[in-house]
Formats: structure tokens, C-alpha cells, sequence
């Protein structure tokens, strides 16, 4: 991770061109705003090798004043891969790519959980584009948290331990209630799959705690006392403030974070003002761990 002191313009090179971006850290831990990019522009796919590499190192970047369509939208987050349609997203929706999160005075936001996205497919998300439309005028706020340093900080016994572990993730656990299906009928299209309690990072080969209250329901091979016990402690780990960041959005702001490396809880403290967000989701592969 970069040090919160590399404020000035970080230029950045690939074998595919050469980019310079203006990158300001917002923590030590994880997080950068980038100022000075068009993501809408012609000639962005020029600057996506320093945005990829930008995004490796500080786990989730950040850009302001956005105005990109629903298109412009999908069609940078297709630079870095192909892209999901989550089963929340209306079938009759115009560009599936895109789920709509609203909340406001008839919808209390549900997402103030510590949580990765997706980790019930088999493929979990390579990262989500989370762009906002309309915002409180105070509160709402994203926090995210690196999953690798929160590995770093267990005990050397306790990372041997937990890197020998499977858990499950359900769908059902979120969207049974959310889509008002039955968890075996969620089952049959989205069967619970066992992932790495310690994940192995494709790209930094970092290792990160792979769990989350959202979506993982034990971890087997224990008893399930055990298990409850083990998947608090290491659900703890993202709240730890020294590896996070926080940051406060505007119309127009964009997030953009690395999900097998991230944690990240939406803040729902600004009930009964609206928050509206669209959010693209990049594909990813399978999770594994590592020796």
C-alpha cells in the first residue's frame, strides 16, 4: 500500500502505454482519490493499466465528478473483464449490467454490514463501479476495510489455522428475504459454494480473510459452537479502524474496489433522505488458497 505522503501526481507505467495519474492516498491502510480522469472519455482505455495498477495497491480508488451515462458506465467497467447481472437486477431493466441501489423515506438501506460482494458464486466479483446519482446531504458514507492486513494481525498460529479452513456462502442468507423467494428455490439456480477462509490474492499473491456476515454461513470440518466462535473473531477483524477507510460521495462520485482484497459496509444513517447508487460488477474467478 502506498503512504498517505505520495499526495502529488503518480506516474505509472504499463507495457500496453504509459499514463500519469494524479493519485492521493487516503489512508496508510487502503483507499486513493484519483482527480484529473474522465472515465466517459474516448481515450480512456489509455489510462486503464495505470487505473488496474492503481487499484492493486490501494484496494478501492475513488473518483469525483463523474457524468457518465448508464453506457459510459458499463463500458469502462468492460476494460477490466466481463461483467455480472446480479438476481436482483429487474429482468426488464434496459442494461441488465446495471444494479440500482435506492433507499429513501419507504426503504431503510439494508447494506450496514461488514461484507464482500457476490462470494456466493462460484466466481466470486473481481471488484464493483459504484456510481452515485443522488445523495443525502449528509451521511451515507462507504467504509472499507483491507482484508489482507486484517490477516496480517492475527497470530502466526491463528493464520496457520484458519489456512487450512472451508466455509460455505448462501445467497439465501441476503436475498431470500430481500427477493421474497424461498431459500431452496434461490438454491436451485445459486447452490451455497465452499471457498478458503484465507484466500490467496490472483494478482499480489497477498493473503486475505475470506469470510463475512453477509453471505458465509459456517465453516466446516468443526463443530458449529466452533464455528460461530471462529467467524466472529476473524468478522472483528474489518473493524478494525487502522485498516480502513471512509469516504463521503457526491452526485457524480465513483467508487471502485478490488472485492477479493476489500470489505465494505454502506452506512445507513441518513434514513428517511434518499441515496441512489448504480453499481456495475466485474467477474471474477474462483478463490483459492495458496501454500
Amino acid at each position: 500500500m502506498a503512504t498517505a505522503a505520495a499526495t502529488a501526481a503518480v506516474e505509472r507505467s504499463s507495457e500496453h502505454g504509459r499514463a500519469s495519474l494524479d493519485v492521493r492516498p487516503l489512508t496508510p491502510a487502503l483507499g486513493a482519490e484519483i482527480h484529473g480522469v474522465d472515465l466517459g472519455a474516448a481515450d480512456i482505455a489509455d489510462a486503464v493499466p495505470a487505473i488496474r495498477q492503481a487499484l492493486l495497491e490501494h484496494g478501492v480508488i475513488f473518483f469525483r465528478d463523474q457524468s457518465l451515462s448508464q453506457e459510459q458506465h458499463i463500458a469502462f467497467a468492460r476494460h477490466f473483464g466481463d461483467l455480472e447481472v446480479h438476481p436482483a437486477t429487474p429482468k426488464d431493466q434496459p442494461n441488465p449490467e446495471v444494479l440500482r441501489i435506492a433507499h429513501g423515506p419507504k426503504s431503510k438501506g439494508q447494506e450496514n454490514n461488514w461484507h464482500s460482494d457476490v462470494t456466493w458464486r462460484e466466481k466470486p466479483s473481481l471488484g464493483s463501479i459504484l456510481l452515485a446519482r443522488e445523495v443525502p446531504e449528509v451521511g451515507g458514507d462507504t467504509c472499507f476495510a483491507n482484508m489482507h492486513l486484517a490477516y496480517e494481525r492475527l497470530s502466526p498460529q491463528m493464520q496457520r489455522f484458519c489456512e487450512g479452513l472451508t466455509a460455505v456462502h448462501d445467497i439465501a442468507r441476503v436475498f431470500a428475504r430481500r427477493l421474497n423467494e424461498a431459500p431452496a428455490d434461490l438454491h436451485e439456480r445459486f447452490p451455497p459454494k465452499t471457498h478458503p477462509v484465507i484466500r490467496t490474492h490472483p494478482e499480489t499473491g497477498k493473503r486475505v480473510i475470506y469470510v463475512n456476515t453477509a453471505f458465509t454461513s459456517h465453516i466446516e470440518g468443526v463443530s458449529a459452537k466452533e464455528s460461530r466462535w471462529l467467524l466472529d473473531h476473524l468478522y472483528a477483524t474489518a473493524m478494525d479502524v487502522e485498516i480502513q477507510c471512509r469516504f463521503r460521495w457526491e452526485p457524480g462520485s465513483v467508487a471502485f474496489w478490488d472485492n477479493r482484497v476489500c470489505q465494505h459496509l454502506a452506512v445507513s444513517d441518513y434514513f428517511p433522505q434518499r441515496r441512489v447508487m448504480e453499481r456495475v460488477t466485474i467477474a471474477g474467478d474462483a478463490p483459492f488458497f495458496a501454500p
